[in-house]
């Protein structure tokens, strides 16, 4: 629940500006742009960029409810966030990217085989049409 995550100190109340909301959203959106272009050139980067919409639109959808993400751990924090807004499916899917992509940065360059860039880039952004839906439902 949020008031766990809030009591483990990974995310804290921030008051509303949907300016911030937006932001994120438009970044969310650049970053899906982004990824397809990159399909062509670089799975790892296409992967890894089409996650991070998928980060920037958790965090829009925690700055329309107000909160943020704090401490080391904050990919974490958005993604626990959200698993408590996205469909099961979508909220698994989400950490399994997270965890993927810190793989293909930090550890393995090739991680990331084309069929697997694709269908993330495709994921994406049906998760991030998912929180547009939230954030605009409230």
């Amino acid at each position: 629940m949020i008031e766990d995550l809030e009591r483990d100190g990974l995310i804290s109340p921030l008051a509303l500006d949907p300016r911030r909301v937006n932001d994120a959203l438009g970044l969310a959106r650049r970053d899906l742009g982004v990824a397809k272009t990159l399909l062509s050139s670089s799975h790892d980067w296409a992967y890894t960029v089409a996650y991070n919409a998928i980060l920037q639109a958790g965090r829009a959808l925690m700055f329309s409810k107000g909160y943020r993400p704090v401490g080391a751990n904050q990919h974490l924090s958005v993604v626990r966030f959200c698993d408590q807004f996205l469909s099961r499916e979508d909220a698994l899917w989400f950490d399994r990217m997270r965890r993927k992509r810190h793989q293909s940065v930090y550890d393995s360059a090739g991680a990331v085989s084309e069929r697997e860039a694709e269908n993330a880039v495709k994921k994406a952004e049906g998760v991030v049409q998912a929180i547009e839906a939230l954030v605009q439902g409230g």
